[in-house]
């Protein structure tokens, strides 16, 4: 009878090891914005892995932290609890040629490559503000990658139209 009292304590000690593996490999994020509408809608709750920039390949999401008022922080990121965070496409990587459309907003020449620590990002959306912008992304900033959306947030009314506002209240006629 003993060996089973061992076999249980194995198996709960396999199961919280799992979940702390799990946790730190893991993150739950939730989407606020229309940056990335029709794959997000606000409210969306997506499950995030972790990842370091060179696990990260073109077209995947990934989610990061924002720049500040003074520009892109350096240092660890914050707890995933503890911070926005935003959620856009990854379009360039570091030695890819940077997009034509994003050449404007990093001051590069045409047929310059995206540079070694920067990737490229844009949302999916109409109305996004990202790498045509602001430039490149930071690849420390990246947190990890969208694996999946866990639960969707209320219905929306659709995409921004062209020109429109993004604040106000109730859908769009």
């Amino acid at each position: 009878m003993w060996y089973a009292f061992i076999l249980v304590a194995v198996l709960v000690a396999v199961l919280v090891a799992a979940v702390v593996v799990a946790r730190r490999r893991f993150v739950v994020v939730r989407v606020s914005g229309m940056s990335m509408w029709p794959t997000y809608r606000p409210g969306d709750r997506v499950l995030v892995r972790r990842a370091a920039a060179r696990e990260v390949g073109r077209g995947e999401v990934v989610v990061f932290e924002p720049a500040g008022r003074t520009g892109w922080r350096t240092g660890p990121l914050p707890a995933p609890q503890a911070a926005a965070w935003v959620i856009k496409r990854v379009t360039a990587l570091a030695g890819d040629p940077v997009p034509a459309d994003v050449v404007a907003a990093v001051r590069a020449e045409p047929g310059a490559a995206v540079p070694e620590g920067a990737l490229v990002v844009v949302g999916d959306g109409t109305s996004s503000a990202d790498s045509r912008i602001w430039g490149y992304l930071p690849a420390d900033r990246v947190l990890g990658v969208a694996v999946r959306r866990l639960s969707s947030g209320p219905p929306s009314p659709g995409p921004p139209s062209p020109g429109a506002s993004s604040s106000g209240a109730g859908p769009r006629s």
